[in-house]
């Protein structure tokens, strides 16, 4: 078998239906699923039940977080190469064939591949992946370019081999654990590669509270690598939060100069005509105004609160040797 394809899954039963029906269409069959039910009060079994056809090892455990979920995942495959998908994500019918293609013609021990929208999200979810994967605002830096030093594989996309897995470990109990697994497998010598023709369709959140929760947890994940591994912070990684400290001058000193209000009324209309052109859609548009600035303010806020607290006060940093302790 080459391929273990590797799920957490959390109170998302839809989610992982639409998952497996995407999975059972694929044109590469040599694979199994092992989906991990992560302690959910809304199981997905009914869906397991339905696609019987596929190859899945399905676990249920007590909810202890993605992180371990991944890691029971990986001790029970038995696949010769790891792949990880969100249970939020659509995989598109070729998506298997072509990674086996691209490992064939481009080896890399670990992958990551880029996200889309796909046909049916509907407009809120459309604004929230143009916020997630748009250059004006974090998207540059999550696989939208054929070079990205910066980039890292994310696990709504991503994948690596059994040796690379036998000798880094798994995923730490901590935000950002998938960088911080990139990074790991990096400094250990394994070639990591951005594989853009292996996309998927990742829906994400469309609650705009929990969206914000998101994204700034992803902040707070930035200082958390920052202080594991301090040449990792790179100066893209502060725009946000510098976005948000302007933002609040600005907002200040227009009591006195009025036509600095004009600033962000320019950024605002950027990010409406940029998504009016990629989309056709005047309202989603519109809403990648909102979960734009939701996806900007919440990934600066949380970035300068994780830096105040861990940085400045030294405080509320677990020690390394606590976040290694159960990755193997």
């Amino acid at each position: 078998m080459f391929f273990s394809l590797i799920v957490p899954v959390y109170n998302r039963p839809d989610e992982a239906a639409e998952l497996l029906e995407s999975l059972a269409v694929q044109t590469f069959t040599d694979f199994e699923l092992i989906l991990v039910e992560d302690g959910s009060t809304r199981p997905c079994h009914k869906a397991v039940e339905d696609y019987k056809s596929l190859n899945i090892n399905y676990i249920t455990k007590e909810n202890t977080g993605r992180s371990d979920s991944r890691n029971v995942g990986m001790k029970a495959a038995r696949g010769d190469y790891f792949v990880f998908f969100d249970s939020d994500c659509i995989i598109p019918p070729d998506y298997l064939a072509t990674v086996r293609r691209l490992l064939q013609d481009d080896y890399a021990d670990c992958f990551g591949g880029p996200d889309r929208e796909h046909s049916s999200f509907n407009t809120m979810q459309k604004a929230v992946n143009y916020a997630m994967t748009s250059f004006w605002t974090t998207g540059g830096i999550r696989g939208g370019k054929v070079k990205m030093e910066t980039f890292k594989p994310r696990t709504f996309n991503m994948g690596f081999s059994r040796t690379v897995y036998e000798q880094v470990g798994g995923f730490k109990d901590m935000y950002g654990e998938d960088i911080d697994l990139s990074i790991r497998i990096n400094n250990a010598g394994f070639a990591t590669k951005l594989y853009r023709e292996a996309f998927v369709y990742h829906k994400r959140r469309i609650d705009l509270k929990r969206f914000f929760k998101q994204v700034n947890i992803f902040g707070q994940a930035r200082i958390n690598l920052y202080k594991l591994y301090p040449s990792s912070l790179k100066l893209v990684h502060t725009l946000p939060a510098l976005f948000v400290l302007g933002a609040l001058s600005i907002l200040l000193l227009s009591v006195c100069y009025h036509w600095l209000l004009l600033l962000p009324v320019a950024y605002l209309l950027l990010i409406f005509f940029d998504s009016l052109i990629k989309t056709g859609n005047l309202k989603i548009a519109a809403l990648s105004v909102i979960t734009s600035s939701i996806q900007i303010v919440g990934y600066g806020a949380g970035f300068i609160r994780s830096f105040v607290q861990k940085v400045i006060l030294r405080q509320g940093f677990e020690d390394v040797e606590t976040l290694t302790k159960n990755y193997k």
